[in-house]
């Protein structure tokens, strides 16, 4: 990757941020946009919107979302055996056999996801997150709870790896990538002379609710908006693509087209494609996206959206994987197309014809 920024992308996968308990990471991403940002902003979703040039009239809000799929304790049984539900969209049967940290109000709590042993008949048939449980080892409900309470978090315990110095593998890629490229945009612009303002938003929420992206974009009221995320890439065995598309890492970012995507927006990111030299993919999109671009087209007065994906395989998986070049050309995408904005721009598709 150019001007390497990969410490903090790590720091970033390695920082637990549960939807609802993404305090932590805001944190952490908030002190890191300081130096690049004429002012920060927070709101009381718990975004946090890194600003350049908010004097400008044209105003370009860049939304990540930091939140990652997770568990939530449900109930504490008097062996001390803790059981979960889902936060967010978990595949139960990712869980199986995996590391977990609880994120207790009282201190964090390491356990393991039981499964019964295959000599016993091990796991048949269709399950749910009902149907597992977490083993921290204690003896009683009374142990657990010095440490844990119902509605604490868990996320897997998995360390994030660089594959083959191309591939980077783990937990909450989605959209903990998307959360470092709108931050990388911003750095990059930095010492650049624009035309417009730029609202780097590390939005909250997304994988629950998308009510983060509503209350940034409420905020903002922005000319425009781009939710950066994570799409389905295609290009492992077992995938189906005259169903799912032909989405592949390393062959750049994926353009969104549908009804909600306003193609004025997307015809200025060909330009600035075309520009770097930089190889587009396309989903669709046809009714909805579901990202936070839903959420943010639909306050105010309405806001023209897109949406830039980064593709990522084993989606919602503990061993979630994409392209560092990938990342890359996002960055280098997003940064030439707002290089280029003078402003004036028209967003009206009328125009188009």
């Amino acid at each position: 990757m150019r001007e390497k920024n990969t410490d903090f992308l790590m720091e970033l996968l390695n920082t637990a941020s549960p939807s609802s308990y993404e305090m932590p990471i805001q944190k952490k991403w908030m002190e890191a946009m300081k130096p690049y940002a004429d002012e920060i902003r927070t709101d009381h979703a718990g975004n946090v919107i890194a600003v350049k040039n908010p004097e400008a009239e044209m105003k370009v809000m860049l939304a990540g979302h930091c939140d990652e799929i997770a568990l939530v304790v449900n109930r504490i049984d008097e062996d001390g055996y803790v059981y979960i539900d889902k936060m967010g969209g978990v595949n139960p049967k990712a869980a199986i056999g995996m590391k977990v940290d609880i994120l207790g109000t009282h201190g964090r709590l390491s356990g393991v996801i039981g499964v019964n042993a295959q000599h016993h008949g091990g796991i048949k048939g269709d399950f749910d997150l009902s149907d597992l449980f977490i083993d921290c080892g204690a003896k009683s409900r009374e142990e657990v709870t010095e440490y844990v309470q119902i509605g604490d978090l868990a996320v897997y315990r998995r360390t994030p790896e660089v594959m083959m110095d191309r591939y980077v593998t783990g937990r909450g890629l989605d959209n903990r990538t998307g959360q470092y490229i709108v931050g990388e945009v911003l750095r990059r612009l930095h010492q650049t002379n624009i035309n417009v303002g730029v609202y780097a938003a590390s939005t909250v929420n997304e994988e629950t609710n998308m009510g983060g992206a509503y209350f940034a974009a409420a905020g903002v009221e922005p000319s425009m908006a781009i939710a950066c995320d994570v799409t389905f890439a295609t290009d492992y065995p077992g995938v189906d693509k005259k169903t799912h598309g032909d989405v592949e890492l390393e062959k750049g970012p994926v353009l969104a087209k549908g009804a909600p995507i306003n193609r004025n927006i997307n015809q200025l990111l060909e330009k600035a494609a075309g520009e770097k030299d930089i190889s587009l993919q396309y989903e669709l999109t046809s009714r909805a996206t579901g990202t936070d671009a839903d959420r943010m087209r639909l306050t105010g007065k309405g806001v023209p959206v897109s949406l830039v994906s980064l593709p990522l395989r084993y989606m919602h998986s503990p061993v979630e994987t994409a392209s560092l070049e990938d990342i890359e050309e996002c960055i280098e995408l997003l940064v030439t197309f707002i290089s280029d904005l003078s402003g004036e721009e028209s967003l009206n598709p009328l125009d188009l014809v």
